[in-house]
C-alpha cells in the first residue's frame, strides 16, 4: 500500500478526499483482495462501534475513514484523535467514496483499517476451564464469522483454523463477526501441525462426526481443556482427524434434514461445553 505516514497530523488537519481515483482510496479498496490483505497484513472493519471497540482493545489502526457529514459527532472526533495519537492516518471522505470502499449503497459512516493479529499455535496452552474451536477447512465467510461471534458469546478462548480456510479478515467474515473478530484470538495451523500440537497440549479433542456413536450431551467436557473439532461444510471430518479425536460425537436430529449448518452445529457444541463448565464453577 502507499506510504500513509507523512508525519504527525492533527485532527484539524485531516486529509479530505472526494476523488475515487485517489491512490490511498485505491489502496483501501484493494483490501477486498486476499492477496492485498496478506501482503499488507491489514484489513477493513466497518462501523463506529467496531472501531471504538478495536481501539479500546489495543488493536493497531492504520487509517480511519469517515463521511464528511459525521465529522462533528463527538465519538468520531474522539476516534480521530486516538488514530492520530497512535500514528494513523485520518481521511474525511464523501459518501460516494465511502460507498466505493465498502461496496454498499448505504455504507457505515466510519471504517477503520487495522493490522491483523494472529496467535501462534505453539503459544496456545489451554487451562482446564478453557474451550477452543478448531475448524477444518471452513470455506464459507458467513459461517466463519458467525462461529467467531458465537465463540465470543460462549466464552471460548479462541479459534484454530486448520488447513486451507476462508480468510477471517475478509470484509464478509468481519461483518459476520459483528465485532467479535477483535475479541477472539485466531490461530492458523496445517493439519500436521495441529495434530502434533494436540498430542502435547494436554487437551481433549471432541469432534462431531457422522459416525459418532455418542450423544454430544453425554460427554464430560470438564476433565481437560476441550478443543471442539468441526469438519468442513461439504466433506465433514477427514479420517486422519477422526482417528486422533478423544471423542466422536453426534448431534441427534429429527425430521428430514440429515445435517446441520456448520455454524449452528458449532454453536450447539460451544454452549454445551459452556454448560458443563458453569456446573463445574457451581461445584456440581
Amino acid at each position: 500500500m502507499s506510504d500513509q505516514h507523512e508525519g504527525p497530523r492533527r485532527v484539524g488537519q485531516v486529509k479530505e478526499v472526494t476523488s475515487l481515483s485517489n491512490p490511498i482510496v485505491k489502496d483501501i479498496k484493494a483490501l477486498s483482495l486476499k492477496k492485498t490483505r496478506d501482503e499488507t497484513k491489514s484489513f477493513l472493519a466497518e462501523g463506529l462501534k467496531l472501531v471504538i471497540d478495536a481501539l479500546d482493545l489495543g488493536w493497531t489502526i492504520r487509517t480511519l475513514v469517515y463521511a464528511k457529514n459525521v465529522k462533528d459527532k463527538p465519538q468520531v472526533v474522539q476516534v480521530a484523535a486516538k488514530t492520530v495519537a497512535r500514528g494513523g492516518l485520518v481521511l474525511e471522505v464523501s459518501e460516494k467514496v465511502l460507498s466505493s470502499i465498502t461496496r454498499r449503497d448505504n455504507p457505515q459512516m466510519v471504517v477503520g483499517i487495522f493490522e491483523q493479529r494472529w496467535t501462534a499455535l505453539k503459544d496456545v496452552r489451554p487451562g482446564r476451564d478453557e474451550t477452543w474451536v478448531a475448524l477444518d477447512r471452513v470455506r464459507d465467510p458467513g459461517n466463519l464469522g458467525t462461529i467467531i461471534r458465537t465463540a465470543d458469546a460462549a466464552g471460548a478462548s479462541g479459534v484454530v483454523l486448520v488447513g486451507e480456510t476462508t480468510d477471517p479478515y475478509s470484509l464478509e467474515t468481519v461483518r459476520a463477526t459483528m465485532g467479535s473478530v477483535f475479541a477472539v484470538p485466531l490461530v492458523r495451523a496445517s493439519p500436521a501441525d495441529f495434530l502434533a500440537w494436540k498430542r502435547t497440549a494436554g487437551v481433549s479433542v471432541v469432534a462431531t462426526h457422522l459416525a459418532g456413536a455418542v450423544d454430544y450431551r453425554m460427554i464430560d467436557y470438564r476433565r481437560k481443556p476441550v478443543v471442539l473439532l468441526m469438519g468442513n461444510e461439504q466433506a465433514g471430518l477427514p479420517e486422519e482427524f477422526a482417528r486422533e479425536a478423544d471423542a466422536l460425537v453426534r448431534i441427534p436430529q429429527a425430521g428430514r434434514a440429515d445435517s446441520l449448518n456448520l455454524a449452528i452445529a458449532t454453536g450447539i457444541m460451544l454452549f454445551e461445553a459452556r454448560r458443563h463448565l458453569l456446573s463445574l464453577d457451581a461445584g456440581a
